[in-house]
């Protein structure tokens, strides 16, 4: 960590919502995840495999965001999306991300949509036998999703999204505005060795306030009549504030080739060549 990085106040951020996270974990109402085990597949990347693991439907391989921590697919058994799947008789993987750290700083999108990903759908294929899976993904994992599954098409069987942003430009939406209006990634980026997940919250939050703000007040104030409700809510707040940040290449790749340049929809986007 360089001294940049050690006083940045996003990175105390960082810790300071993580330390409230745990205060919720205590309050109870923290994950309640599906039994699952933890496969090592490469420096970066594991997968989450749930047990048991014998379905005869579809496989399906769920992307997270890697700024967040992956079990929003599985915060708790009345609002789980991989105890549905199990139950529709489905094999059930989902990515886990790992925390930069010195290892991690150089790796960039190539890396996230291509490179790891891959390797997650050959451990999956040597599992489970099947050439093909469905792929699941949410926000900035749902984004690492649709480029992998547009390099390569054979290994993918369905693709899901879900909040994924693939097309980019100050037209599109107000964090393209914000981008756009912004100076180069990496004159943000350049005291840092990793960007705080809390600085891009506020990225979002200054581009859409009543998303990111408004509408999660008006849901709490809603479920406040609903203990099950409110347990809900108070489960995707904890989760909200699992900070994670994201490599140096990382956030200034996604930000200059698609935010900015809008390279995948454009047809010139380039990984590893």
């Amino acid at each position: 960590m360089t001294l940049g990085q050690s006083w940045n106040p996003f990175a105390q951020t960082d810790q300071l919502s993580r330390l409230l996270g745990e205060y919720l974990d205590a309050a109870g109402v923290g994950p309640q995840e599906t039994a699952y085990e933890r496969v090592d597949v490469e420096v970066g990347l594991s997968l989450r495999r749930y047990v048991p693991n014998r379905g005869n439907g579809p496989v399906v391989l769920i992307v997270p965001a890697p700024i967040k921590g992956p079990y929003i697919w599985d915060a708790a058994p009345n609002i789980s999306v991989v105890q549905r799947l199990m139950e529709g008789d489905c094999r059930v993987y989902v990515v886990e991300w790992a925390r930069p750290d010195a290892r991690l700083h150089a790796l960039g999108l190539s890396d996230y949509a291509d490179r790891l990903l891959l390797k997650g759908l050959d451990c999956v294929q040597a599992e489970t036998g099947r050439q093909s899976v469905f792929l699941a993904g949410h926000s900035l994992g749902g984004t690492f999703a649709a480029l992998c599954a547009a390099l390569h098409p054979p290994r993918i069987k369905g693709l899901i999204l879900v909040g994924a942003p693939l097309h980019f430009g100050p037209w599109v939406g107000p964090l393209d505005r914000l981008v756009a209006a912004s100076p180069p990634a990496s004159v943000v980026t350049a005291s840092m060795d990793t960007v705080p997940g809390s600085l891009l919250g506020v990225f979002a939050r200054a581009a859409a306030p009543e998303g990111f703000i408004g509408y999660r007040w008006l849901d709490g104030l809603i479920s406040l009549s609903d203990p099950e409700a409110l347990k809900t809510h108070l489960r995707v707040v904890r989760w909200s504030l699992d900070e994670a940040p994201l490599p140096k290449r990382l956030f200034e790749e996604v930000v200059e080739a698609l935010y900015r340049e809008n390279r995948f929809m454009g047809g010139d986007l380039r990984l590893d060549g």
